[in-house]
């Protein structure tokens, strides 16, 4: 199967050439797609010379950046790659095999079941993840551990046909919320989390998680 990686990124420069060297090293046939979300530190540049396809739009966000790039999906697997190297491109291969089996339209990896490297620390980013992973449980009857993980894989016609709409972070529980609500098959496995500090590039807020809260409810009693 072809893998499509899509990169949203902003201001990461010093990390997306790692990210695209990462990818490069897999052994799976691939589509890479970077959208550059307004850098102006040469991410997209950087991208471009290691054979990327960019996409360049102005600051719009998260969320805005993957629906640019969904519409360019060739592969048969989508995965959604962040550009910061908090996760591991060398687990891809693992993250998709239940989608590449048969038994799964959509894999989260999870950074709280357990099982692999975790970096230790903001304990409140901890608290408000499993508040809102209980909160989408509740919502949709189900039980993922880690509604937020930037580790999403999909069969690719699942993505294109989310109608999708947040432009920030909000896209994480949107996407979450939707595929929870179309019952689709959706399996965890435990991923490894090299997360950054706010000193190191880390963008996400607790405004984002009162966002998230917005979302999963709106989608849940929404026609």
């Amino acid at each position: 199967m072809k893998v499509t990686f899509l990169i949203p990124a902003y201001q990461e420069a010093a990390t997306i050439a790692d990210v695209l060297d990462a990818i490069e090293a897999l052994p799976l046939e691939r589509q890479v797609i970077v959208i550059d979300d307004g850098s102006t530190d040469g991410t997209g540049d950087i991208a471009a010379e290691r054979g990327a396809f960019v996409i360049r739009q102005e600051n719009r966000g998260k969320g805005a950046a993957l629906r640019a790039g969904i519409p360019h999906i060739e592969g048969d697997v989508t995965v959604i790659q962040d550009a910061d190297m908090e996760y591991d491109p060398a687990e891809v291969p693992e993250l998709i095999e239940p989608i590449v089996s048969g038994r799964a339209d959509v894999v989260f990896g999870s950074r709280l079941s357990g099982g692999r490297p975790q970096r230790a620390y903001l304990f409140w980013h901890l608290v408000a993840n499993r508040c809102l992973s209980l909160l989408t449980n509740v919502l949709y009857n189900t039980t993922i551990s880690d509604m937020e993980t930037g580790y999403k894989a999909f069969r690719s016609e699942i993505l294109r046909a989310l109608d999708l709409s947040e432009n920030g972070f909000g896209i994480e529980p949107e996407i979450t919320a939707k595929v929870c609500k179309q019952r689709l098959r959706i399996y965890e496995l435990p991923i490894s989390y090299y997360g950054r500090t706010y000193a190191e590039g880390k963008k996400i807020t607790w405004r984002d998680g009162v966002k998230a809260v917005w979302v999963l409810l709106r989608v849940r009693f929404s026609g």
